[in-house]
This record gives C-alpha cells, structure tokens and sequence, in this order.
C-alpha cells in the first residue's frame, strides 16, 4: 500500500503511472483496431469473435473495469502534472522556446480532452446501442447453427450515417496525433529509450500513428462508399 501510495504523491510516481496507463491503453486501441478490421472478411468471422467475448461473462467486465481504471488514472495524472507544470512556470516566458518540443507534445491535454469526448460518445453508440435499441434483435447465424450477435450489420448500420462516420474519422486522426508523442513519452518514462535508436523510435511511432489512422478511417469510408455491404 505504501508503494503504490507513494507512486501517487510522488512526481516520478505519477509520470510511471501515466507512462504505465499509457501503454495499457495503447496495447487495447490496436488490439481494437485488429478486431474491426474483421468487417473486410465474411460476417461470421466477426460476428464469431464477438460472441467469444461476450461468451467471456465476468471476466469481459473484469477486464472493462481494468480498462477504465488505467483510463480514469491517466486522464487523472494528466491533469495533475499539468497544473504542476504550470505552476512551476507561473509567468510565460517572453519568447517561448519550442525547438525541442514537438507540436504533438504541446497539445498533448487538447488532444486527449477530444478523445475522452469521443469515448462515451462511442461506447453508448455501439456497447449500449443507445438510440438504436433494434440492434439487440439482430441476430446472426454461425456454421454450427448458433444464433449470435450480428454486429457485422451493426457496424454497416453505424458507419453508414455520415455524421458518425466523420466524428469517428476525425476522433481517431486525433488520437492518433496524441499517441505521436505519447509512445514515445511512455517508452522513455519507463527508461526504455536511448540516444542510439531515439531517431528511430520516433520514426517507428510516426509510421505506426499513419497506419493507425488509416485503417481506422478505411473502415467508415469503405461502408460508406459500399465497398463493405450486407
């Protein structure tokens, strides 16, 4: 308990934590991405893979309530080592030094305030199906005749609205840019980068958030210009 106290009221405590959140957060959105892609294949194959989770009982919401921890801890800390930042630094500097700060790591706390936005936005869309209670009577039959699901029509359905689409478009742009540095920031934190790959790290991040963001967007896009149909 001291431990974990101490992580908290100290300030190498909390940039562990946040780092840790962090990369917890990160490991869910790509394993989330990999998943959604599932829509290109035939819809058994995704309608089978939520079933397997929802199959999972308890421990699907054991792991949810994992997730929202690290999320609510890391939205948390981030508040937290602002204010402390700024207090550090009560009166703005007259000319403002920015050349080894990153655009991304400037608004890093703009950016994940709009994608804390997006969340709720996202889980009452397509977890609780809030404004679209038809959903839960969709069903899906698998080979082996087991009625499931049918969360392949509910992504069509979704994307299908433009409005939704466009919030989810820009909503994971954006994310993507706050994941830019945040991968970075993370690994260093946590004593894993160094002068010798630090050019390349920053790279490899770069390319990731590209993909990232482009299999995210060709998602929407592809229902919505019907390359992805019932």
């Amino acid at each position: 308990m001291n431990l974990l106290g101490s992580l908290f009221q100290s300030s190498i405590g909390r940039k562990f934590l946040m780092a840790f959140t962090g990369l917890v957060l990160f490991g869910f959105v790509t394993g989330h991405l990999i998943s959604n892609l599932q829509i290109f294949l035939p819809p058994a194959k995704i309608n089978a893979y939520a079933h397997m989770l929802e199959s999972l009982g308890a421990a699907l919401w054991l792991i949810r309530a994992f997730l929202l921890l690290c999320l609510l801890i890391h939205v948390w800390l981030a508040i937290q080592l602002t204010l402390e930042n700024r207090a550090a630094r009560p009166q703005a500097y007259g000319v403002e030094h920015v050349n080894r700060a990153t655009l991304a790591s400037r608004v890093m706390a703009r950016t994940g305030l709009v994608v804390l936005a997006f969340i709720p936005f996202h889980l009452a869309h397509y977890t609780l199906r809030a404004g679209h209670p038809g959903w839960s009577e969709h069903t899906f039959r698998l080979a082996d005749g087991t009625m499931v699901r049918d969360v392949y029509s509910m992504m069509l359905q979704g994307f299908g609205n433009q409005l939704v689409s466009g919030f989810y478009i820009l909503a994971v742009g954006i994310l993507a840019y706050h994941l830019s540095h945040g991968i970075v920031s993370s690994i260093q934190t946590i004593g894993l980068k160094n002068e010798k790959w630090t050019a390349q790290l920053q790279r490899g991040a770069t390319a990731y958030c590209w993909l990232y963001f482009l299999l995210n967007a060709a998602i929407p896009l592809a229902v919505l210009g019907g390359f992805v149909h019932a």
